[in-house]
């Protein structure tokens, strides 16, 4: 691959993503995208460049997208978001919204690990709830991964990582040597293809929004921007969750870290703002715009949605989680 090539395909993939793919990458992008060409009847990545160049095909642009994206979740990932929605948020919307609606966006749901885990969690806490009803909304670029998470079926290595024994035989089903989630837990969560570069006013407000792993990827422009933008998306008292070397720092003043509580944010000037506190920077926070935890061909869920998921590219912009 040509240099000029490897430029078009990093603005390519910014543009349309928001993903930063660094200079390193290139036997990557070789790697994953040679599939990608011969499918499409093609010899080379300057093919597959080519044609995307020179006919501006939609299908093929997002087959490049979504390959270079890494979907990997599982259930209940770092177990502490999990532990803080319900030790810490249910209790403040019991207190708060009394029977109203409770709606919770997951970005970059990836394959749907991350909103079941929610609904789960809602699920097991249901006598605390006081006839509040949740809305749970899971997006990602990806439309490839949000077809598995509709369908909700996955393997015996999937179900293993993160899934406590009880809940998997309470909430699924066998089949064959593959796990089918619940009827009841499935009902539970709407997803959405979605793009995290695209504007969020159609999506309504949140309560809750879980964008976790997902910052990591883009630069520094794009971080401030989602942040303000996802900010607009939740009233005075809603939470944010991010990954755990994630930030806010040097991106928005909109959030506040809550003390001792990693990775959860309230909106700075809340009524939960008394129990926040300026966030230290660590040197696992990721607020420069190079890749962390998450990064390309690391083996973690990429926002393939909101794209990139959570999903979880689940929430590229918008899983992965």
């Amino acid at each position: 691959m040509t240099p000029q090539d490897y430029a078009f395909l990093q603005n390519f993939l910014k543009e349309k993503s928001g993903l930063v793919l660094s200079n390193d990458k290139q036997y990557l992008v070789e790697s994953r995208l040679m599939p990608i060409a011969r499918k499409s009847g093609l010899q080379s990545i300057e093919e597959l460049i080519g044609k995307i160049k020179g006919l501006g095909d939609r299908g093929l642009q997002n087959a490049v997208v979504e390959a270079m994206t890494t979907n990997e979740s599982f259930f209940f990932r770092d177990k502490t978001p999990f532990e803080h929605f319900t030790n810490t948020i249910i209790p403040h919307l019991v207190e708060t919204r009394k029977r109203g609606k409770v709606r919770i966006w997951c970005a970059a749901a990836s394959t749907g690990q991350e909103p079941y885990s929610l609904a789960m969690s809602i699920k097991e806490n249901a006598s605390k709830l006081a006839g509040l009803s949740f809305e749970i909304i899971g997006t990602d670029i990806s439309n490839e991964v949000l077809e598995k998470a509709k369908v909700g079926i996955y393997s015996q290595f999937e179900v293993q990582r993160g899934l406590p024994v009880q809940l998997l035989l309470k909430y699924f089903t066998q089949k064959g040597e593959m796990w089918q989630i619940s009827p009841e837990i499935r009902s539970m969560v709407t997803y959405k293809p979605y793009n995290l570069l695209d504007q969020y006013t159609a999506l309504g407000q949140f309560d809750v929004i879980f964008c976790r792993n997902v910052l990591i990827y883009f630069d520094q422009s794009t971080k401030v921007d989602v942040m303000q933008r996802l900010a607009k998306q939740m009233p005075a008292d809603g939470y944010l969750l991010l990954g755990a070397a994630e930030t806010v720092v040097g991106l928005t003043n909109a959030f506040q870290a809550v003390s001792g509580k990693r990775g959860l944010y309230c909106k700075a000037g809340s009524p939960q703002a008394n129990s926040a506190s300026p966030e230290p920077v660590s040197r696992g926070a990721v607020a420069n715009g190079s890749f962390g935890a998450r990064a390309i061909g690391a083996g973690t869920t990429m926002p393939r949605s909101s794209t990139f998921s959570g999903s979880r590219l689940s929430s590229i912009p918008g899983g992965r989680k």
